[in-house]
């Protein structure tokens, strides 16, 4: 491999031809497209909606914005960028402005050149140090995005105020040839979102009253959440119309996608012998995720985030880790009570609208674990009758003699502090129970999974009562619940 130029005459020699950033990166894409090469490796369920939006507007040579609620990749989608860059690219050795040393824009640039000519140092640039991005909040100013004038570089230099050399760059202007990220850009007050007009539309850096304009080189991309959400500010109409492409993003759109974006994510892997997780417990969590996203008293203004199945996924994982170490790995195996200690993941990532408020963030978490699991039951299991008869029970079907045993004065008592025969102790009271489950599930963990499924699946039918006390659920007869419930209340033994 051929020594790369260190200085401009070896540069000249070796024919290397300068060129706009985004020529560079529409080069770069032109080629990876033709090579049938993956874009965006990682990035999941964007392959026929935003992906191609990215890349026509990257073709198109646009400046874009990615406008979506939270958690939906958009700040990791940016960051891949840097991937369309020249691995390494060259510049004038020490320059603030990362100069092209065949056409460099900053005076002390310029001056590097005129004074040593063919023999300017020049340093090679990774694509990684390329990419800069800045969070926008209200207190960011003009000088940390574009630059100001320097006292002390004034005095240490013995320049007037006058000079341009006294000029302190902001991060834009550093990141010369290279992409600028600017995320959650209405946060930025709008005398700063003007600054960036110039950028924008002429190209051009102007700081304070100095007549002297920059020529900058460079991609300029934004991440916003939709106005109506943030309320803290808005993009001004001016830049608007200055971001030549505006792109949507979304959560994922079918459960597959969403449980393979949480496995890559989560962290599962632990150093202490857990069981696998069948995929209706993946599923499961997975679900929640959409409920929340349908619930009537979440507000879906704000959205809910990819974080969540995240985090539900790690949590539930933790759990069966406790379990284990506790009551050993045979105990280990997933059951639907360890779904109750998911609620931290829930409760932290969703915000309620005023019903969802008065009635709690728990029962509302609660009642969105319920409805995900009502949705798989309905999907694996026989449908629920709507005959009632004297007690409460179906008149026919699967559950008839399941519903009879708990209007006879039956409970089940399930918890995640139980081993594993304890809790299938449990299950096994029930009649008929452990034998239709076993036709959905062939192992004993899986059956008992399915076993928890049904009786859940019945309470969300109505057709049992639950009563929860911390991380126990206690499954019984719905009417002589319903009866005994407001005394029970009274007395402070019902949540």
């Amino acid at each position: 491999m051929p020594e790369k130029p260190q200085t401009l005459g070896q540069l000249k020699a070796s024919g290397y031809r300068s060129r706009p950033v985004k020529d560079e990166i529409r080069t770069n894409l032109k080629a990876r497209l033709a090579g049938g090469e993956k874009l965006f490796p990682g990035i999941l369920g964007y392959e026929r909606t935003v992906i191609p939006g990215i890349v026509n507007a990257l073709l198109a040579r646009h400046d874009f914005i990615l406008l979506g609620l939270r958690g939906q990749a958009k700040t990791r989608v940016l960051r891949a960028l840097s991937s369309f860059l020249d691995e390494e690219t060259p510049v004038l050795a020490g320059s603030e402005l990362n100069d092209d040393p065949l056409a460099p824009v900053s005076v002390p640039g310029c001056r590097m050149v005129e004074e040593a000519g063919d023999e300017a140092p020049i340093e090679w640039l990774g694509r990684e140090e390329r990419y800069n991005e800045k969070l926008a909040t209200p207190d960011v100013s003009i000088a940390d995005l574009l630059g100001d004038i320097d006292p002390i570089k004034a005095a240490t230099h013995k320049l007037t105020f006058a000079d341009p050399e006294v000029i302190h760059f902001g991060v834009v202007a550093r990141t010369n040839r290279g992409i600028f990220t600017i995320n959650e850009l209405p946060d930025l007050a709008p005398r700063i979102q003007v600054g960036l007009l110039n950028i924008l539309e002429e190209r051009d850096l102007q700081i304070r009253g100095f007549p002297v304009r920059i020529p900058l080189d460079i991609l300029m991309v934004f991440s916003a959440n939709p106005e109506d959400y943030t309320n803290r500010g808005s993009i001004i109409t001016p830049l608007k119309d200055r971001i030549s492409s505006q792109i949507l993003t979304h959560y994922p759109q079918d459960i597959e996608t969403a449980a393979e974006i949480s496995a890559n994510e989560a962290w599962v892997e632990r150093d202490t012998p857990l069981p696998p997780l069948s995929d209706d417990v993946k599923r499961l969590v997975e679900e929640i995720a959409f409920a929340a996203r349908a619930s009537e008293l979440v507000d879906q203004s704000s959205g809910v985030s990819a974080r969540m199945p995240i985090s539900a996924l790690e949590l539930l994982t933790s759990n069966l880790e406790r379990r284990a170490l506790v009551h050993g790995k045979d105990s280990a195996h997933p059951r639907l009570a360890d779904f109750q200690m998911l609620l931290p993941a829930i409760t932290g990532k969703v915000e309620m609208v005023y019903e969802g408020e008065q009635k709690g963030a728990e029962v509302v978490a609660r009642q969105i674990i319920g409805d995900a699991v009502r949705k798989l039951f309905d999907e694996r299991f026989p449908r629920v009758g709507r005959a009632l008869g004297s007690g409460g029970e179906e008149d026919s079907g699967p559950y008839t003699n399941m519903v009879e045993w708990f209007a006879g004065g039956g409970e089940v008592l399930l918890s995640d502090e139980q081993s594993f025969a304890e809790y299938e102790e449990q299950l096994e009271k029930v009649p008929g129970l452990l034998t239709l489950a076993g036709t959905y599930a062939g192992d004993p963990p899986g059956r008992a999974f399915a076993a928890e499924m049904v009786l859940e699946g019945l309470h969300q039918h109505l057709k049992l009562a639950r009563e929860d006390l911390d991380t126990q659920v206690t499954y019984k007869e719905m009417i002589k619940f319903q009866l005994l419930k407001p005394h029970r209340r009274e007395r402070g033994e019902v949540n």
